[in-house]
């Protein structure tokens, strides 16, 4: 049965669609902003003013970038770092979220104080800095991956969210003859997508914006990825923070705002593939400790 809508129903769907739309505006105009300038001229920038359409398109800011050895090592660094460190983030946090989760694991109790300690008194920035340094790791990929391989957060969430599946269901399958490895990945992880795909996407976000452990942790240039790259662009820009003699590349406006356009790009193609299941990952697992 439908109910007619009042005058005060249909202003406050009014209120809600307009606070939405602005709040989306708000959210979009730097990114607008940030894309005119890219395809603009450093002319154009300097002397017109605020515009979110260029009057001279050019894409000159992309090319040099392009032809730039470090963007191009910087972006290559990040791929990996993003793609390595992911999975070595998931499998830890999936296999250690399974055996935690299940109640007749021995020391349980333990192991969870220990996970929720962590996330209230952390090892310290020159503890763990030492650390990896008595490992060998400095100048390594490892060092970003292991320092942290498993967010505390995300762990517990994951646990909670294998407490929700039914133990009839693991009960047929270890009477069909599976085993702790075949259950997992055969009746854990499929029911487990929501959860996986949400943080496959939380990992991926936080590996590709790594910035204080690559300065930290990794002191060839070679190595540095794509976040360390843009704050070098505007140390090297600075005047009051650079020597002007010793600056190898000038970066115009175009340059710095392609350069943060093509840093956001590949995150913003990647959400719509988790987008799926990660509206019902969000809230999966957060009703049970």
């Amino acid at each position: 049965m439908k109910t007619r809508s009042t005058g005060g129903d249909r202003i406050l769907d009014f209120l809600v669609y307009a606070a939405l739309l602005a709040g989306t505006a708000a959210a979009l105009f730097p990114l607008f902003y940030v894309l005119a300038i890219s395809f603009s001229t450093e002319k154009e920038y300097l002397t017109r003013g605020f515009y979110l359409i260029p009057e001279q398109f050019t894409l000159d800011g992309y090319f040099y970038l392009m032809a730039h050895p470090g963007f191009k090592s910087a972006f290559r660094n990040a791929v990996v770092i993003s793609a390595v460190g992911t999975f070595i983030n998931m499998a830890l946090t999936t296999l250690m979220a399974y055996g935690l989760s299940k109640p007749w694991l021995k020391g349980r109790s333990f192991l969870n104080f220990i996970v929720v300690f962590t996330m209230l008194f952390s090892g310290g920035m020159i503890p763990t800095y030492l650390v990896v340094n008595a490992l060998g790791l400095i100048d390594s990929f490892w060092a970003l991956w292991l320092s942290s391989a498993i967010i505390a957060f995300n762990l517990i969430v994951m646990r909670s969210f294998f407490q929700t599946i039914p133990a009839e269901l693991e009960e047929s399958a270890r009477m069909d003859g599976c085993g702790e490895w075949r259950l997992l990945t055969t009746v854990i992880v499929p029911l487990s997508l929501p959860a996986i795909a949400t943080f496959t996407l939380f990992y991926l976000v936080h590996n590709w914006n790594t910035y204080f452990s690559a300065i930290l942790y990794l002191n060839d240039n070679r190595l540095m990825p794509l976040q360390v790259f843009l704050r070098q662009m505007l140390i090297e820009n600075d005047p009051s923070i650079s020597n002007a003699s010793t600056v190898l590349y000038k970066y115009t406006p175009a340059a710095k705002m392609a350069a943060i356009m093509i840093s956001a790009v590949p995150l913003l193609v990647a959400y719509p593939f988790f987008q799926k299941h990660f509206n019902k990952g969000v809230l999966l697992g957060s009703v049970k400790g």
